[in-house]
């Protein structure tokens, strides 16, 4: 029998995240880099241990550096080279190699990792900051709307005591993934984009060397389309479509494994590998119908699914906390207006929609189309290695500009910029663009500031970045022929322009303290 507690007064906090995966543990990190007091409610005490997503861009690595955990990140994840295209027979079709530099963001393009240890980083770096605090094996059981001015209530259980108490919150945050209760709470519902597949995904650990090429192997086959990748020194990731009448306990052990893994792994003995998991998934493609009901908002699988075939589900969610955190900092703050809130779906549904529609793609290119499909696969493919153009698209990481919005203003002569990220330049005194501009806006100018424009830049608690002649950032601007750009806290282009003052008046008042982005310096209580 649940047990209740009426006596005791309901503890409030500013944002009660719902879901403790990496997205509601980002959007955790962010606010309580702003000093918002953060709660995080799970269900499980400790990471989920089973490996998930491999993957991430250089857009969302940037967002780890902005959390302060790029360094450790580094040491737990690898770059991968690239991707290439194979057929039943695993004859190469087509390979784009990625260039091993580090990208604009300032990151490598692509890398693999193991998403439990990714998790456990994140949550040990949440415990730097005194405002936010997680809360494990507790479910949270309703979120109530506010009646009035009053806050909103959510009811949650403690299932080790079985005891049911109140929270409530000025913000909730659902990050509670593909079932989300807040979804549901908030009469939301997911809108389906009719694919629906079946896979079966298989982690294997060996310390024995498969000498395979150290990128992605996409298998284009209309029969068993299949995907290989090296996500750690010692550990492989295979998915393969399921046949209609196959279910994963056909491939409970490596025997029944190995005719799937064979063409990478024929070499290696049996006692050489060791299953870590063999799992089914159905891979979706959703998207919630909206996003937000007053001030409770959807997050990550909570919104929106996203086929694996680009590696984005993950990132997906980052994009998201790293989008509306700021924001709701500065409204609770007072910093903003209460309408800044509308962006998040505005600026954020449309770009998810479409990386679903890229992920759907890609998904339909390497399955669909039975023998006729196979047959121009193999006609095609081929010829897109000699493509330059096209080489350079498919290796590119850069996602599409935000829409339009009031914290995105795009014009005929600003929208290579508007709304997309700003390089994150390595400066002369040896910081990156991110690490100086702290967690505000900033401006970008290849000009010195007059005075005025100065105080106008400091009073709304901005930075200013001179752009050295020359300099990426110089270039930047310049093959635009423009002079300056207001960058928002998430490190997206506002607006940008030739006049100056202009582009400084854009900046809305916003004084979070001034912190550099990358040690992430924990906040103290009360801040």
């Amino acid at each position: 029998m649940t047990k209740t507690t009426n006596d005791a007064p309901a503890q409030h906090v500013t944002v009660a995240v719902v879901g403790g995966g990496p997205t509601g543990i980002t959007a955790a990190t962010l606010l309580a880099q702003y000093g918002v007091e953060t709660l995080v409610l799970d269900r499980w005490p400790q990471v989920y241990p089973q490996p998930r997503a491999v993957h991430l861009d250089d857009e969302v690595y940037r967002i780890l550096a902005r959390l302060g955990v790029a360094t450790e990140f580094a040491a737990i994840s690898r770059p991968t080279r690239g991707l290439r295209l194979v057929d039943r027979d695993m004859s190469v079709l087509a390979q784009f190699d990625r260039d091993k530099a580090l990208t604009r963001n300032g990151f490598p393009s692509a890398s693999m990792f193991d998403q439990p240890r990714l998790e456990e980083l994140l949550r040990s770096n949440l415990t730097r900051y005194a405002c936010a605090e997680f809360r494990g094996d507790v479910e949270v059981l309703d979120v109530s709307p506010p009646e009035g001015a009053a806050p909103l209530r959510l009811r949650i259980r403690d299932r080790g005591s079985d005891r049911e108490s109140v929270i409530t919150a000025d913000f909730v945050l659902g990050c509670d993934g593909a079932n989300s209760m807040v979804r549901t709470a908030v009469g939301a519902s997911m809108r389906n984009l009719k694919f629906d597949q079946r896979w079966l995904v298989v982690d294997i650990a060996t310390d024995a060397d498969l000498h395979q090429w150290e990128g992605v192997h996409q298998v284009c086959d209309d029969r068993r389309a299949g995907t290989y990748m090296r996500i750690g020194p010692t550990r492989y990731r295979w998915e393969f479509r399921l046949l209609d009448h196959e279910s994963a306990s056909d491939y409970a052990d490596l025997a029944a494994l190995r005719p799937l893994i064979a063409p990478w792994t024929n070499h290696v003995a049996d006692t050489d590998l060791q299953v870590v998991r063999v799992a089914e998934y159905t891979f979706r493609a959703q998207l919630a119908d909206r996003w937000r009901q007053g001030n409770v908002f959807l997050l990550g699988d909570a919104a929106h699914l996203t086929p694996p075939f680009i590696g984005q589900g993950l990132g997906a969610g980052l994009r998201d906390a790293m989008n509306l955190a700021w924001k709701i900092a500065g409204v609770h703050r007072g910093d903003l207006p209460p309408g800044t809130l509308d962006s998040y779906e505005v600026e954020r549904r449309p770009h998810a929609r479409h990386m679903i529609s890229l992920g759907l793609t890609v998904g339909r290119a390497m399955t669909a189309g039975g023998r006729l499909g196979a047959a121009v696969r193999s006609l095609l493919l081929p010829r897109l290695r000699r493509m330059p153009g096209l080489r350079a698209k498919v290796t590119d990481s850069r996602t599409p500009p935000l829409r339009s919005s009031p914290l995105v203003r795009r014009k005929l002569q600003t929208r290579g910029i508007s709304g997309h990220l700003c390089p994150n330049a390595l400066l002369p005194n040896g910081n990156r663009i991110d690490d100086e501009l702290g967690l505000g806006f900033g401006v970008v100018t290849t000009v010195a500031l007059s005075p005025s424009q100065q105080e106008l830049v400091t009073t709304r608690g901005a930075q200013a970045v001179h752009a050295a002649a020359g300099s990426e950032l110089a270039r930047w601007l310049g093959g635009r022929r423009l002079t300056a750009a207001a960058v928002r806290p998430d490190r997206t282009v506002l607006v940008a322009g030739r006049d100056v003052t202009s582009v400084c008046r854009a900046l809305p008042p916003y004084l979070a303290e001034h912190r550099p982005a990358r040690t992430g310096v924990p906040v103290p209580e009360g801040d």
